[in-house]
């Protein structure tokens, strides 16, 4: 499992196995309830007699670490970012999934695909994951090239024309294109049949240097102008291609619901926004290409996160060439609980490449 780390093992030093134990049933009941800990239940919870007093002389150790804070003017203690940061990397105990909730996960995505459609599979899973976490269930998918079936040209004036290009998969998207200047209605109707034909079953850019490389006498079907036209036109159509992932957010309200004061639901809100300007998924996107397994964000660890003060838990999937082409995860407080979302993350995103790989196959 990759995750971004602080140097936890001078934290394991600096600490003793009694205070080891305080810290963890301190993170554990914050992230269980999401409240300040006090000493007087850290007390009641040791398996071994340890007083309030000595407890808190143990607190007071922790707090100076930079591991344990007093939220506002509670009387309890609270993990810090770097507290949660050491507690992820060098105590998380990541729970088993037992076959139940493989089959449940396996079977609510694999009918979200039904349609054929990956979209609906990855909304499928995302809506999933919120369910699951009570957070936010986030996919981020990158921006796949279409695969042709038809393409046709309609002219709009002198100067443009729209080119309708019709995906295998039905999604139809148009883009506006220059004309070479003298272009007549024939020339026109003639590089469209061309395209036509030589774009099924491509995208763009593999319609483009098949084109390219056709010899001399297979493009003389095609006049200069109606050559300039086909040459130009993918050209202009390729740099309009937009390179901005799909993302998929399901949950939001999970999140709002969690939210405690209103500076809160504020930085909740800045963060929808952010996230849907699409501000730092392709890094994330990039960053999911090296990584192996689930990555645990926590704060300000990530910038796209770093201002609602959330935690984000993701993994990256694959298609049949074991290419990554997108995360997926779920975003909450930063209590969450780590040792249930992480395996859940994780074998969705096992889940999501295995249908992926599938429909990529027939």
């Amino acid at each position: 499992m990759d995750r971004t780390r602080i140097n936890s093992s001078e934290f394991l030093e600096a600490l003793s196995a009694r205070s080891q134990d305080i810290f963890r049933r301190l993170v554990e009941r914050y992230i269980e309830t999401g409240e300040p800990v006090g000493s007087r239940a850290i007390s009641k919870m040791l398996d071994t007699q340890l007083s309030p007093a000595s407890v808190r002389n143990v607190m007071a150790d922790l707090e100076e670490l930079g591991l344990i804070a007093a939220p506002h003017t509670s009387a309890g203690r609270a993990p810090t970012q770097e507290g949660l940061r050491f507690f992820v990397d060098a105590m998380l105990e990541v729970g088993a999934m037992d076959e139940s909730e493989r089959d449940q996960i396996a079977r609510n995505i694999s009918g979200g695909g039904r349609s054929g459609r990956v979209e609906d599979l990855l909304h499928e899973a995302s809506a999933l994951l919120s369910g699951l976490s009570h957070g936010a269930g986030m996919v981020i998918a990158a921006k796949a090239d279409m695969v042709l079936r038809h393409l046709e040209f309609v002219r709009l004036d002198s100067e443009r024309a729209m080119a309708i290009l019709v995906g295998q998969d039905g999604q139809v998207e148009n883009r506006i294109i220059p004309l070479p200047p003298g272009l007549t209605a024939s020339a026109l109707t003639q590089a469209s049949n061309f395209l036509a034909h030589h774009i099924v079953g491509k995208t763009l850019r593999e319609a483009r240097d098949s084109i390219r490389r056709q010899s001399e006498s297979q493009r003389a079907e095609l006049d200069t102008i109606a050559r300039r036209l086909v040459d130009a036109g993918l050209a202009s159509m390729i740099e309009a291609e937009s390179p901005s992932p799909t993302l998929i957010v399901r949950g939001r309200a999970n999140l709002i619901d969690n939210a405690m004061a209103s500076e809160d639901l504020a930085r909740v809100r800045q963060l929808f926004d952010e996230i849907e300007s699409k501000q730092g998924l392709i890094e994330l996107l990039n960053d999911a290409e090296t990584a192996q397994g689930v990555r645990i964000f926590i704060g300000s660890e990530n910038k796209l996160f770093s201002l609602s003060g959330s935690s984000v838990v993701l993994s990256p999937y694959k298609d049949a060439n074991d290419k990554v082409v997108g995360v997926l995860g779920v975003i909450g407080p930063t209590r969450l609980n780590y040792a249930r979302i992480v395996p859940v993350v994780d074998y969705t995103a096992h889940v999501v490449s295995r249908l992926i790989s599938k429909k990529g196959e027939l």
